[in-house]
């Protein structure tokens, strides 16, 4: 224990979990993760950008974590490994594991008798869990949430308060919902009859795999026919919407505030920048890059950088460029004309 009265760890037991290597006093100990700029001598920091380099040289911190190029830029204890900012992570979560499941239902709780809930689960107050819902080992379900008829959510699975799973959806493992998540909700199926609208009932479910984390206020809508399907170790921020029969492929992240519409597929080890739209039924392939207010109307075949966001300048410049805009089909119009006079052999006339 430190002064504080957290757990503290040496850099050896750290390195010993982790990997790496060690300069300096690898009995140095540390209880708490904090910035080059604010650390104190019980913390450990990280330098990931050189751009911080001053900072390292003044930091108060009692260790640092480091790559190689920069092992002799300090001669605080630190550990050097390949990716600072991932190991840094690692620890993060070493010195603040999450709170435990404390087992047992709340008096306030609402739960069906056929409700299946492993005995060390904890179900928060005022929760509802449906008819033949599955809850697994060590899964916490915070208060006010509301788990549907059928629902089954894997072991170690966190929901915060105010989560509404819809009837028929899938949980897996180790999966972590923040509040106001809706998984499950019907999707924007409706058809046109003249001049009214009809709803098409959505008889998918929502899929979820293992190791996922949504954040707050995303809403992932059920499929319409088939299932609506995010694979193991998505990432999702907060206030995305994702479109009925959309399918994530593994280990993508999304950033906040993207749409997604229905029956598009989004390959594995994606990247999208937030507030960034993709149309529906198109498909993305794996390794995409899409930045940040990026609209994608169309396929993409190929990995790689996808940007089209027009970037800002000052206002007057921006109306300059915008009129001269509104003329480039006039303009490329006279430069095939041009083109096609430049071809011609001279003294033919036109």
């Amino acid at each position: 224990m430190t002064r504080s009265g957290r757990k503290s760890y040496s850099l050896r037991e750290i390195a010993g979990r982790f990997g790496g290597k060690i300069a300096g006093d690898s009995g140095v100990e540390v209880s708490q993760v904090a910035t080059l700029e604010s650390a104190t001598s019980e913390a450990i920091a990280f330098l990931a950008n050189e751009r911080y380099l001053p900072q390292l040289k003044v930091t108060r911190a009692g260790a640092v974590i480091v790559a190689e190029s920069a092992r002799d830029a300090t001669r605080l204890p630190r550990i050097v490994c390949a990716n600072p900012y991932a190991y840094f992570a690692r620890v993060s979560a070493l010195l603040n594991p999450e709170r435990p499941s404390q087992p047992g239902v709340h008096a306030s709780a609402v739960v069906d008798g056929s409700a299946e809930i492993a005995d060390d689960a904890e179900i928060g107050p005022c929760a509802v869990i449906g008819r033949d819902a599955r809850i697994e080992a060590g899964c916490v379900i915070g208060a006010g949430c509301c788990i549907g008829d059928g629902v089954a959510i894997g072991a170690a699975s966190r929901l915060h308060s105010n989560v509404t799973i819809y009837h028929g959806c899938v949980i897996g493992k180790r999966v972590i919902l923040h509040s106001g998540v809706v998984i499950g909700a019907d999707g924007f199926g409706i058809a046109l009859e003249g001049e009214r609208w009809i709803k098409v009932p959505q008889i998918g479910r929502v899929v979820i795999g293992d190791d996922v984390e949504i954040g707050a206020n995303t809403t992932v809508d059920r499929g319409a026919l088939d299932d609506t399907v995010i694979e193991e170790g998505v990432k999702l921020d907060n206030q995305i919407q994702v479109g009925h029969n959309v399918r994530i492929g593994a280990h993508t992240a999304i950033a906040a505030c993207v749409g997604i519409a229905g029956s598009t597929r989004i390959g594995r080890h994606c990247r999208i920048g937030g507030a960034s739209g993709i149309a529906g039924h198109l498909t993305i392939a794996d390794h995409v890059e899409i930045s940040a207010f990026t609209l994608v109307s169309k396929p993409i075949a190929r990995g790689g950088a996808y940007t089209g966001a027009y970037p800002f300048e000052p206002h007057q410049q921006w109306r300059r460029n915008a009129a001269q805009l509104r003329h480039l089909a006039e303009l490329a119009r006279r430069v095939r004309v041009l083109e096609k006079r430049r071809k011609q052999p001279r003294g033919s006339g036109s």
